[in-house]
């Protein structure tokens, strides 16, 4: 006989099919009853792949031979019950996520569920929106734990690359420099990852399940990492290539795709808490000659060394201007308030960008101007700062081809002034 699957109040809204995504996930449906799996295959046919199974072994077979999402599967059916076919697919798939039905509750089975891995565990009868929000629930736990394994597989092949360098034997010549470079601007990246990972788990530790805002926050934080781990990955190319004595290839950038980044990159550094973030975008886009990662670490360590200057709240903003040409750059001198980086190689024909960094700061006393782009040197208490962030961007400076104004007055702030030429300028 057949077991009611839907409570009558919420059947009359069975008819109502969100818009299809572009991507559908896939969802195998198990039940040795035929009414079941039909009424479940058309209130998730719009949304998922579906998949059917009328028994445990089938269910196995298409496990197997497709890319599951989630399962929904019935507890009691003939040959194989619900409770071991969910620790078969959990073999075949340790992260396909399954949803367990039942008619007939008791509290054995649903810890039995919830001991092999079941995500979820639901009476019948039940209303449309209780199946939807699970079945929602578990792909979104599906999506995470991939986000989660892609994430750890790229930092293995990191940490793979970096052992099979044999750096000791390929560095003979500033050994010492180039591993603290590594270091510092790897550890920028790794920063926020660790922050972001202690968020996530002070957010559902004690939580069985993770919905709503905490899902919506573990979901923004994953897409996040990756986007630092992939900032790590780049990162360690360019001084792999460094190494081995390649020049690193040169990519074209978008400007304004950058500064978007950069500010991300801010907003989550620990060193700009009590502080004001201000990033202004071109009116118009700019694409520069420049490795994208290059462009954001010189801006990177720049904006921070700013937000590091004091203790007290400040602010740093970074704007940026076109200029036609940079015939106003002869003018630029190093006077004992200013600095100023590969001025004699910087080629100042066609158009010019500016990027200017400012902080309302305490400035940079006249007399240590000139030592601060020295490796090493830092004004910092020990265990603040490393003193390398300058002399990686005096470095990323002089490779991009590009020019560093420095100014500073003690008790009106810093500007750094960062001039690029620029290949393309867009409506």
């Amino acid at each position: 006989m057949s077991t009611q699957l839907f409570s009558e109040e919420a059947s009359d809204t069975l008819v109502m099919q969100p818009p299809a995504p572009v991507r559908k996930h896939t969802l195998l449906i198990v039940d040795d009853e035929e009414g079941p799996r039909q009424s479940l295959r058309v209130v998730f046919k719009d949304e998922y792949n579906i998949l059917l199974a009328e028994n445990g072994a089938q269910a196995v077979e298409l496990a197997q031979e497709n890319r599951i999402d989630a399962v929904i599967s019935d507890i009691r059916m003939a040959g194989m019950s619900g409770i071991e076919l969910l620790g078969k697919l959990k073999s075949v798939d340790a992260s396909i996520e399954v949803i367990i039905l039942t008619a007939y509750e008791t509290i054995e089975t649903a810890r039995q569920a919830l001991r092999f891995g079941a995500c979820d565990y639901l009476n019948k009868p039940f209303d449309i929106g209780t199946i939807r929000a699970a079945v929602a629930s578990a792909v979104e736990r599906r999506t995470l734990s991939a986000e989660m394994r892609i994430n750890n597989l790229k930092l293995i092949e990191l940490q793979s690359q970096l052992q099979n360098q044999k750096l000791l034997e390929e560095i003979s010549r500033s050994r010492g420099e180039i591993y603290a470079s590594i270091i510092h601007d790897i550890n920028g990246p790794l920063t926020i990852i660790s922050g972001f990972i202690q968020l996530i788990n002070q957010r559902i530790a004690d939580s069985h399940r993770v919905e709503g805002e905490a899902l919506d926050m573990v979901k923004d934080r994953l897409k996040r990492m990756t986007r630092q781990v992939t900032s790590c990955i780049e990162i360690s190319q360019r001084y792999l290539s460094l190494m081995r004595q390649r020049s690193s290839e040169t990519n074209q950038v978008r400007v304004n795709q950058v500064l978007k980044d950069l500010e991300e990159l801010l907003r989550a550094h620990p060193c700009t808490a009590n502080h004001e973030i201000f990033i202004d975008s071109l009116p118009l886009d700019v694409t520069l000659q420049i490795n994208g990662t290059d462009l954001i670490q010189i801006l990177l360590n720049l904006s921070i060394n700013g937000f590091q200057s004091s203790e007290e709240p400040l602010a740093v903003k970074i704007s940026g201007k076109v200029y036609a040409d940079g015939s106003q750059l002869s003018s630029i001198s190093a006077g004992p308030n200013d600095a100023v980086l590969n001025q004699d190689r910087f080629k100042n024909a066609g158009p010019v960008l500016r990027l200017s960094i400012q902080d309302t700061g305490p400035g940079i006393p006249s007399q240590i101007i000139s030592k601060i782009f020295e490796p090493y040197f830092t004004t910092k208490a020990a265990g603040k700062g490393t003193g390398l962030g300058l002399s990686i961007v005096q470095r990323l400076v002089k490779e991009a081809n590009g020019l560093l104004h420095l100014h500073s007055v003690v008790g009106q702030g810093t500007t750094f002034d960062l001039y690029l030429p620029a290949l393309t300028l867009h409506e």
